[in-house]
């Protein structure tokens, strides 16, 4: 069984980077053909896909964001990371990790069936 864990500070001050890790388990990061994503949720929003990052360690990254966010991984502990530089209050939101559906678009602003239960991030001085 595929779990995946976010964690991260659930509070993070404007212009400061926001650094959030995701733990795989049941499952390895660099398994063949599979990719790894954030999502995230705003408040009273639609869901909003940060960026993925495959099998091989390649990464995708929404235009939206490209200039502030980075995707990386540790292979050695399983997990998959994002950091979001220079936050504002805008990207407060629950911030999800997902493993992507197989034959679905890497970049799809969905929440996959085997994905993290989500973590609340408030930025705010």
């Amino acid at each position: 069984q595929v779990q995946l864990q976010e964690s991260g500070p659930g509070l993070v001050k404007p212009s400061q980077t926001l650094s959030l890790t995701c733990t795989v388990s049941g499952s390895t990061i660099t398994a063949a053909f599979d990719h790894w994503k954030w999502v995230r949720q705003p408040p009273g929003k639609g869901l909003e896909w940060i960026g993925t990052i495959s099998y091989s360690g390649a990464t995708y990254v929404s235009p939206s964001l490209k200039t502030r966010a980075s995707i990386d991984r540790d292979t050695s502990r399983n997990q998959f990371t994002l950091q979001l530089r220079s936050v504002t209050p805008e990207d407060t939101a629950v911030y999800y990790c997902a493993r992507v559906d197989p034959g679905t678009s890497l970049g799809a602003s969905d929440l996959p069936r085997i994905r993290g239960q989500g973590t609340q991030v408030t930025v705010s001085s």
